[in-house]
């Protein structure tokens, strides 16, 4: 329910050039664990309801060859210890994914899956600012967690992540 193109829209009527977004995920890999960073570089959007374009009232198409910064990208993953680039699949949420769905976005070339990231991504470009993800690994993705996901799970890996990140 958030309003993504108001808070982009207000970020550029005051001047921003760069966004870095931060991303609770779960990992479709077992070599991307919960606990890690991970620099997106390209993204599969799962969304259905989001209001993803500025562009109502007429035909706009915006190439997103590069959906997210590069430049920023570089300077995040130069930063620390990050997985320097992956795939993230956005899906609808709130609930988290079946088991089918997946083995279908790791067929399809996904690292994680999240619920927040698009259309950010894509309304920034649109108003051509840089924009970046710095998403924070939380959990395994559902089915492939030895347990079953729990929402717990996922902020217990948030607080411990952002008291090493922000301290």
């Amino acid at each position: 329910m958030v309003n993504y193109r108001a808070n982009v829209y207000a970020m550029k009527e005051l001047g921003v050039e760069r966004i870095i977004a931060t991303n609770a995920v779960g990992s479709l890999e077992k070599t991307v664990k919960p606990g890690d960073f991970m620099v997106p570089h390209d993204f599969i959007d799962f969304t259905k309801l989001r209001h993803g374009t500025f562009y109502d009232s007429r035909t706009v198409h915006v190439d997103v060859t590069e959906p997210y910064c590069n430049y920023m990208r570089k300077i995040i993953s130069s930063s620390g210890d990050v997985v320097e680039e992956g795939v993230y699949v956005c899906t609808e949420g709130p609930r988290f994914e079946t088991p089918a769905e997946i083995q279908m976005f790791k067929l399809m070339g996904g690292t994680v899956v999240g619920m927040t990231g698009i259309p950010e991504a894509v309304l920034a470009r649109e108003l051509e600012m840089c924009y970046a993800s710095i998403c924070t690994v939380s959990n395994y993705a559902a089915s492939i967690s030895p347990n079953n996901l729990t929402i717990d799970e996922v902020f217990e890996i948030m607080e411990k992540k952002s008291r090493i990140w922000f301290h």
